[in-house]
Order: structure tokens, then sequence, then C-alpha cells
């Protein structure tokens, strides 16, 4: 993955939205748009006193419903708004659990195998190199506001790793996150924070 001239400046901050029904109950969410819950929308909005201070020099979203809302109460109700920051499309496995899928698919994992009907990683990893490609090419400051499976591909494509290595970067909702550089080397500064 290339990096702009500018690109030891420039920084990468990842908004995780906030809880939903089905991502309190480890439901696979992608296309199937459903509101913050309560508890949610309380945690979404306690981001805004944290992010206040920070300058950002770009904000952009998932058109999810979802992360728009945790935009807006996060105190960022202007964003553009990035088909590629959707969450991963997990197609037949939809609203479903992982221990669902391992009934009929013992040894599945999203990491390795995709989703029949939906994303594999390689097609979730070249979404994500265009958000980096994007960021790098703006410079500065960027945040995002996106989803769990997507973010942690996003991290994992920052660093120059294999779409698959989100496996190794939990992510709960309403957290914070920032992806940067030290050096000559692309670096996590802060996760799931």
């Amino acid at each position: 993955m290339s990096r702009s001239r500018d690109s030891g400046t420039t920084e990468l901050w990842i908004v995780r939205h906030g809880e939903t029904e089905w991502s309190r109950d480890g439901r696979h969410t992608s296309v199937t748009d459903l509101d913050l819950t309560a508890a949610g929308e309380r945690v979404a909005a306690a981001l805004a006193p944290r992010l206040a201070d920070t300058s950002f020099d770009l904000v952009l979203s998932s058109p999810r419903g979802r992360a728009r809302r945790t935009a807006e109460l996060a105190g960022f109700p202007e964003v553009v708004t990035d088909e590629d920051l959707a969450e991963w499309a997990y197609g037949d496995y939809e609203g479903i659990t992982t221990s669902q899928i391992r009934e009929s698919d013992p040894g599945w994992t999203v990491w390795d195998d995709g989703c029949p009907g939906g994303e594999t990683p390689a097609q979730v990893g070249a979404r994500m190199d265009r958000v980096v490609a994007q960021v790098r090419d703006h410079g500065g400051r960027v945040l995002v506001f996106g989803h769990g499976h997507s973010a942690r591909v996003l991290a994992a494509r920052w660093l120059d790793l294999p779409a698959r290595e989100g496996r190794h970067f939990r992510l709960d909702t309403a957290t914070v996150s920032a992806l940067g550089w030290e050096r000559e080397a692309p670096v996590v500064m802060r996760w799931n924070s």
C-alpha cells in the first residue's frame, strides 16, 4: 500500500457506532439498519466531550443510520458518507450469531471464510484500501464513524497487514481508536478506548 507525500503526519481516528439491539446480542448486522438502543444513544453522546477538543480535517461516516446517528450524537452532524465504510456484507449470515452459524459450519470464522452471499475478507480489504488511500491523500486528521468488523479490517490495512489480521483488534461499540505514524511506520496510537 502506498503512502502519500505527507502521510507521516496523517492520523486516522475510528469510532464504532453505538450499541444496537443486534450488536448487543452478537447478531451479524450489515445492511439491516437498526436504531441505537437507549444505552447506545447515551454512550454515543458521551463521546462528544471526548472528541470536542480535537480538530478534524475531514469527517467520514458509513451511510448506515447507526453510524450517522453516532456521529450526530458525538457532535458531528455534518459528515461525508462513504459506502466503503459500510459494515462487512454478511449475506446469508445477516441477523444471526456466530454460534448459530457454527451449528452447520463448526469451524467458520468471518476472517477466514467470509460469508456466503456476502463478502470475502479480500473484498472488505479492497474497500478499506480505498478508505486508507483517501485518508492518506487528504492528509491531516481524519475521523471516521463505522462498524466493528470493517473498522478492524481498516486498522489491519492501515498497518499493511492482510484483512484477516483484523481478528486481532477487538472493537467495542462507541469506542475511539486512533492510527497514525511513528517515523516511516504506520502505528496504532490508541485502540478500543
